[in-house]
Formats: structure tokens, sequence, C-alpha cells
């Protein structure tokens, strides 16, 4: 699982007018999975089913 950082250099996600991420393959915004356990935040996409983590 790649971070958001890496996603967003490669081009595989992409920030709006807003700082939202979106997925640069199907355009949605992705969702959140936090899990109290980890360090990090799961950004999903809801419709192609990939995944980033995020450090909090």
């Amino acid at each position: 699982m790649k971070s958001t950082r890496k996603g967003l250099r490669e081009g595989e996600l992409e920030k709006d007018t807003y700082g939202r991420l979106t997925c640069s393959d199907c355009g949605k915004s992705l969702a959140t999975k936090n899990d109290p356990d980890e360090v990090y935040t799961v950004r999903h996409c809801p419709e192609c089913d990939r995944e980033w983590k995020e450090l909090r």
C-alpha cells in the first residue's frame, strides 16, 4: 500500500480546489478507514477499491 504523498507524485491521486483527495482513474473522492490501533489512516476509493495510507 502506497502513501498518499507518493500517490500524488505518481499521478494516482489529485487534489481538488478545496484540498480533497480524489482518485485520478475514476474521479471519486476518497473515503477514510480509521483504525485506532494503527499510526496511519487508510484512504480508499469507493469506486475502484484502491487504497493509500496517510500518516496522522
